[in-house]
Parts: C-alpha cells; sequence; structure tokens
C-alpha cells in the first residue's frame, strides 16, 4: 500500500526531509479538512508547506496518493477491527452466541471509539472529507459485513430452535446504515471522550433491545 511506503520512507529519511513531510501533512490535513477532498487544492496545499510543485512531486505523485497516507492506515485498522469482532463471535460455540453477543459487539465499539479519537483529524478526514476516494464508503462497507453478520445469527437462533422473523431488507439496510451515523456522530462533533463513552452504552442498550425484539427475542 501507498502509506506503508510513505511510513518507511519517514523512517529513513534525515531529520530535514521529515519535517517536509511533516508540513506537507499538516497543510494536507487543514485543506482537506475544510474543503473536502474534491475541492482541495493541491497548490494550495504544496504553497502552505513552503516548497514547491516540483518539490511535491519528490514525496507524492497526486492528490489522491497523498490522501492515502493521510488516511488509509486508519481505515484499514477500523474495518479491520470491526471485522476480527464479527469472526471471533462468529467462532463462539453456538449455543453461547445469544449470551455473549452484546459484550462483543460492545468491546468492538469501544475499541473504535478510542481509536477514533487517537486520530482524530484523519477519521474525520475519512467520515466528512472523503469524497471522491475510495475512502469514502467506510460506512457502507461496515454495513454489507454487519448484514451478513445478522443472517448469519439468524440461521443460528433458528438452530438453537429460537428461529427470528424476516426482517425486510430495506428495513435492515436503513437499521444497521443508522447504527453506524448515529456512532460516527460522536466523533464527527468531537464530544468529550467520557461523553461519548456514555453515549454509546445508552445506543448498545437502545439498538440491542431494539433487535431483540425485531428478532423476536
Amino acid at each position: 500500500m501507498i502509506y506503508n511506503t510513505v511510513i518507511k520512507r519517514e523512517e529513513t529519511a534525515i531529520d530535514g526531509n521529515r519535517t517536509t513531510l511533516q508540513r506537507i501533512h499538516q497543510a494536507a490535513k487543514t485543506e482537506f479538512l475544510e474543503k473536502g477532498y474534491k475541492d482541495a487544492s493541491l497548490r494550495n496545499i504544496v504553497k502552505t508547506a513552503g516548497m514547491t510543485t516540483g518539490a511535491f512531486y519528490g514525496y507524492y505523485r497526486s492528490k489522491e496518493e497523498l490522501f492515502e497516507a493521510l488516511v488509509g492506515k486508519h481505515y484499514d485498522y477500523i474495518l479491520t477491527c470491526f471485522k476480527k469482532a464479527q469472526q471471533e463471535f462468529s467462532k463462539i460455540p453456538h449455543e453461547q452466541q445469544p449470551e455473549v453477543m452484546s459484550d462483543i459487539s460492545g468491546k468492538c465499539m469501544f475499541e473504535m471509539l478510542h481509536y477514533a479519537y487517537g486520530h482524530l483529524e484523519e477519521c474525520k478526514l475519512i467520515l466528512c472529507c472523503s469524497e471522491g476516494t475510495k475512502f469514502s464508503g467506510l460506512i457502507d462497507e461496515m454495513v454489507e459485513i454487519e448484514v451478513e453478520a445478522t443472517h448469519s445469527y439468524q440461521k443460528v437462533l433458528e438452530e438453537l430452535g429460537r428461529p427470528s422473523p424476516k426482517i425486510d431488507p430495506v428495513l435492515e439496510h436503513i437499521l444497521i446504515t443508522g447504527m453506524f451515523h448515529t456512532f460516527f456522530e460522536l466523533v464527527i462533533h468531537e464530544m468529550p471522550l467520557e461523553n461519548a463513552e456514555n453515549y454509546v452504552k445508552e445506543m448498545r442498550i437502545f439498538y440491542t433491545a431494539g433487535w431483540m425484539k425485531i428478532m423476536g427475542q
């Protein structure tokens, strides 16, 4: 991946080059956060970083590559964290899944929350400023994963003699999408972490009760 190359470049660069790279990244964050990826000006980023366009191209080939260097590893971390939680849950004996479902999902939500708060600018770039890049579909990807996991869990419930009613796919998609948008609103608005943690707890209670009702549990 591009951002891995950049990390290696940073690690091996001399102090002066590292400082230049940091200036590029800070100028880019400011420009992207203010205008979004599509409207951000590479010329402004280069000017703010105090360098020539030619010198910039010694670090990145395009605005797209620069954006990926800023957010790529954070995008991957959040998505990997979510996938890992789903995989761990699927490996739990079926008869135990209804008892631990809330604990597994809660642990994952808090891990993602704390990571996002530790990388606020980068995560806000993904959530608010990535239109026009491959990173704009984070929530859509998470929704697809959650829908698949929900269907797998319904099969488990049926095996356990606790079948759930068929969920309307449109309603299912709306509810799951709304859940992730609600979660990421905490990050977007930079609520104090302690408040955000309390909101996640309340959200989990709300959504867990709602899904149990819909699933007839």
